[in-house]
């Protein structure tokens, strides 16, 4: 499985913005040789990496700058979110529509990853389950990414007070990611 060099960008973006450029090189000494390179030599936001890379980066951030915890990566897929939906990825967007933007997540997911495939399930006016199926790989810093980037992206369509648990996962045995939704309007 391949990730976006997006990915790792973003990675890199929220840790210089709120660790600075010395915590972004500790990050990089706790990589292997290989990971290391790609990352330094990452030079195409929109071409394809090997999934294992960016997880290495994963654990690397979770223990140099997480002391171990991998919610920090809720706070990286908000500032992703915050990056990619203003910019590039803006029609993605539906203000005042949070189920319409969520009706996108397969389409979102296929922009993102390049195995397997996201649903959206509207279960209330204001709730809902996504879930993520046949990924090759996975990781618990990666599902809290998508988390932080969903929390973030449906504030930006409007509902507030926005909650998201993961129920099931793939990285904890599960058979899939499964996220269940609830936010306010």
């Amino acid at each position: 499985m391949q990730i976006r060099g997006s990915v790792i960008h973003a990675r890199k973006a929220f840790v210089e913005a709120h660790f600075g450029q010395e915590a972004w090189k500790r990050v990089l000494q706790e990589l292997d040789e290989e990971s290391r390179k790609v990352v330094e030599g990452l030079m195409v936001s929109a071409g394809w990496y090997p999934f294992e890379v960016g997880k290495d980066l994963d654990e690397a951030i979770v223990n140099v700058l997480g002391k171990g915890d991998p919610k920090i990566f809720e706070d990286i897929g908000v500032q992703s979110a915050k990056e990619n939906l203003t910019k590039d990825h803006k029609s993605f967007l539906s203000p005042g529509n949070p189920h319409g933007f969520m009706s996108l997540a397969n389409t979102i997911y296929q922009f993102y990853y390049d195995t397997g495939r996201r649903t959206y399930e509207k279960t209330g006016d204001t709730s809902g389950v996504m879930t993520t199926y046949e990924a090759e790989t996975f990781s618990v810093p990666d599902c809290m990414t998508v988390i932080g980037w969903y929390k973030e992206a449906l504030r930006m369509c409007g509902a507030k007070n926005v909650k998201m648990e993961e129920e099931t996962c793939r990285a904890k045995g599960g058979d899939c990611c499964r996220y269940r939704i609830e936010w306010e309007m």
